[in-house]
């Protein structure tokens, strides 16, 4: 009986195998286009079978009973495609899509917007060729979706511990060094922003969220080179130079970029602290102007084609300030109960610092058949640093004479990165694997010489100086499996990770020696209903470990009442990620919780036996927020587009303060970024854009943030056959970037109030040069690896 059954359906078997068709969508950039909708018609235009295109822009067609059928493809920004098949001679699809063009008012224009995906376990910010890719990469950031940017602190949906990335590659810096080393990289050389809120296992642990920079691959054959240079006008000058070469030829590629940038930076600020034992109030104002004339930004990568199975990628990126210096002159007035002023002082803070970055990655790609690949990349990150203060005081304090301090401090520290990376991903229709193993090696050295005055001489002193190593080795396993199911999309995955970790302080010596395991699940689950809307629903647990030099345990001083100083006895944070997320069309909602046990931060605190005021990093009790984020951009008329990105949250701080006591410190926060922007002309050359951005109150452990907001004006136009570019920008109109952090509670009673002088504009000219376009496709004969696939 089987084997009647066998035989009877043996013809239907041959026929559905003949009806197994596979292909691709692209663009004409050549760039594979994923989440693609392909609708299948009978000859009667009735509907058959809906399907999407895989990350690699693929598809397959199969378990069809009919023998015509038509083929629609539909993607936003694209022109429609139908094509019949006839499914009784299949052959292979290779779909162009072409970017979508309407004629209005005798104006033709092409939709150049940025473009927002969601993807299972990611939302994917799309710039390129967009009307934003004018600015830098620090703009961009702070333009995407879930993204805000308060005081040049990277948050995303309120949580600030955020680990940055390049290609997937690890930003080994923080801070202002990373906020340069975005501004100095080319908006038009970054295809897209990835915001992963809950990172699969593939990603290390560390941090709340990750924000991927995609830089775009040279598509282009032949040479080509892009010119710029801008001028930034704030309180004082700045500008950036730069050069970037692209060459192409079969299978090579090569892309160098270097820029210069220099200038006078400035930040002001007035610090209060009120002692209540002494009925004092301190009130000192800080006008900090540092030059830079020597800001260097290299990039260089070079990818070859072994062969149709292999490529090789070499990376290096570099970023070089060999001196930024400047000298602070801080007067600081002693009020009484009376409010009339009773001592003085004068701090005279002369300084330089010097920074030194380099990465470089090799990484080898190897595919084994149409399924299975395997990457197994390579890198090292050094970071050099180098601090130097000499500071006079000039002391008139009522009862006493008036006298001198003077002191020097040099802060030396070295940081060193290793990781060598294997992952393998098993690709089938609707099944996906990935697995790989990770080990990492950090080492930094830090030391910090300390010397006053005795004398009318300078003497060393042991007791104030330090030196801080410090060892950690971190080797991790995951694996993630994702499920394709009609309308539903499945990933989990499981990452372990082992920390060995050891810290050494010299004066007063301590020790400091751990190792620990740590398990990290995630889980993703998408939803698409047929008219295209999308929920998701994703959970993951992470680990946010202190920066190094948060670790040194040294007093840093600024002046004689102030210091910086760390814990080398830091905890790591874990976090629990909850999200809800919905999207249609051009609507994005997100519901999220997230937890954080332990968050490590810089708090400030008054110590009134000895009039200090001490910034420490410090693990407080726990945070926890919840929120909505909604991102919408609207499309008015053909030249004429509106973005919204809303964020309401609430924000809980548990600290323990200086009393012993456990305080709680809560806010609702409200973030409004609002933007438009339009088309000027028909080429679509000329192009401009007004926004506004707004930050309700916010906290930081013990500190309350006063609300501020900022409205900034953007236009950009091409000319000579789009070689020449020129944009003008203009930040914070109105100066309304001031905020107020202040500390109140049992004995502590301080603010201080900041600007960073962010009020100004930009110009930047851009010029091309060499080959722009893409030359016509040539016939590739097929080597004898690729007929394996």
């Amino acid at each position: 009986m089987n084997k009647t059954l066998f035989f009877l359906c043996l013809p239907m078997m041959m026929l559905a195998q003949k009806q197994k068709i596979a292909g691709t969508v692209m663009n004409t950039e050549n760039e594979k286009l994923s989440a693609v909708n392909i609708v299948l018609y009978n000859s009667k235009n009735e509907f058959i079978k809906e399907l999407k295109t895989d990350d690699s822009g693929a598809f397959i067609l199969e378990g069809i009973d009919e023998q015509r059928v038509k083929l629609v493809v539909k993607n936003n920004g694209y022109s429609l495609f139908e094509k019949n098949l006839d499914l009784e001679n299949p052959e292979a699809l290779q779909i162009i899509l072409r970017k979508e063009t309407r004629e209005i008012e005798e104006v033709v224009m092409t939709k150049r917007k940025p473009v927002v995906k969601r993807k299972v376990d990611r939302l994917e910010f799309n710039v390129e060729n967009s009307n934003i890719s004018s600015l830098n990469a620090w703009e961009i950031l702070k333009k995407t979706p879930n993204v805000t940017a308060n005081n040049n602190v990277l948050t995303v949906k309120g949580s600030t511990g955020i680990l940055v990335t390049i290609n997937d590659k690890k930003v080994m810096l923080t801070g202002d060094e990373l906020k340069n080393l975005l501004e100095n990289t080319q908006g038009d050389e970054v295809k897209s922003i990835e915001v992963i809120t809950n990172p699969p296992a593939k990603y290390e642990a560390s941090g709340s969220a990750v924000l991927n920079i995609v830089m775009k691959k040279n598509k282009i054959e032949g040479y080509r080179g892009i010119v710029s240079s801008k001028y930034i006008q704030t309180q004082y000058a700045k500008a950036v130079f730069g050069l970037s070469q692209y060459y192409k030829k079969d299978k090579l590629s090569v892309m160098a970029s270097y820029y210069k940038g220099m200038g006078t930076y400035f930040r002001e600020g007035t610090d209060y602290v009120r002692y209540p034992e002494s009925e004092t109030t301190w009130v000192s104002t800080m006008n900090r102007k540092d030059k830079n004339t020597n800001q260097n930004t290299l990039n260089f990568n070079v990818e070859y084609e072994l062969d149709s199975l292999t490529n090789l990628s070499l990376n290096y990126s570099g970023y070089f300030s060999p001196k930024s210096y400047g000298i602070y002159d801080v007067p600081t007035l002693i009020y009484d109960n009376r409010d009339i002023v009773e001592s003085h002082y004068r701090t005279l803070n002369d300084h330089a610092s010097s920074s030194i970055n380099n990465s470089v990655s090799f990484q080898i790609d190897r595919k084994f058949n149409k399924k299975s690949s395997l990457t197994w990349i390579n890198y090292f990150t050094g970071n050099n640093t180098d601090k130097y203060q000499n500071v006079n005081t000039y002391l008139n304090f009522a009862g006493q004479s008036p006298r001198e301090e003077h002191f020097m401090t040099r802060n030396d520290a070295d940081v060193k990165l290793y990781s060598t990376q294997l992952d393998y991903q098993w690709k089938g229709e609707k099944l996906e694997v990935e697995s790989g193993v990770k080990y990492s090696f950090v080492k930094t050295n830090s030391k910090l010489d300390f010397s006053d005055n005795e004398n009318g001489l300078m003497q060393f002193r042991p007791a104030k100086s330090s030196g801080f190593n410090y060892k950690e080795h971190n080797f991790a396993l995951y694996s993630s499996l994702s499920y394709n199911i009609g309308q539903w999309n499945f990933k989990g995955g499981l990452r372990a990770e082992m920390t060995d970790l050891e810290g050494i302080v010299s004066e007063p010596y301590n020790r400091n020696k751990n190792n620990y395991w740590n398990f990290f699940p995630t889980f993703y689950a998408q939803y698409t209903t047929e008219n295209k809307h999308e929920f998701g629903l994703s959970y993951g647990k992470r680990i946010s470990r202190p920066f190094y030099s948060w670790l040194n345990p040294a007093k840093s001083y600024y002046n004689l009442f102030s210091y910086f100083q760390g814990d080398p006895e830091l905890k790591a944070t874990i976090i629990h990620n909850l999200n809800l997320s919905y999207s249609w069309k051009d609507w994005h909602l997100d519901l999220y919780y997230h937890k954080e046990l332990y968050p490590a931060m810089e708090i400030s605190y008054q110590v009134p036996e000895t009039n200090n005021v001490v910034y420490n990093f410090t693990n407080i009790e726990k945070g926890q927020a919840f929120g909505a984020s909604l991102y919408k951009s609207l499309q008015i008329k053909p030249w004429w587009n509106l973005v919204l990105s809303e964020n309401l949250e609430h924000n809980e701080n548990y600290f323990n303060g200086v009393d012993g006591i456990l305080h709680q410190n809560k806010v609702w926060n409200w973030m409004s970024d609002i933007s438009t922007s339009f088309t000027l002309d028909k080429n679509n050359d000329w192009k401009m854009e007004i926004g506004h951005r707004y930050f309700s109150s916010g906290i930081q452990g013990p500190f309350r943030i006063s609300s501020n907001w900022s409205a900034y004006f953007v236009m950009n136009r091409k000319f000579f056959n789009k070689k020449l570019e020129v944009a003008l920008v203009v930040n914070d109109i109105f100066k309304s970037t001031r905020q107020k952090v202040v500390t109140k509670y049992a004995n502590q009673d301080n603010y201080f109030l900041d600007y960073t002088d962010t009020q100004g504009f930009t110009l930047s000219l851009k010029y091309s040069f060499g080959n722009q376009s893409v030359k016509n496709a040539k016939t590739i004969r097929k080597t004898s690896e690729q007929d394996r696939l």
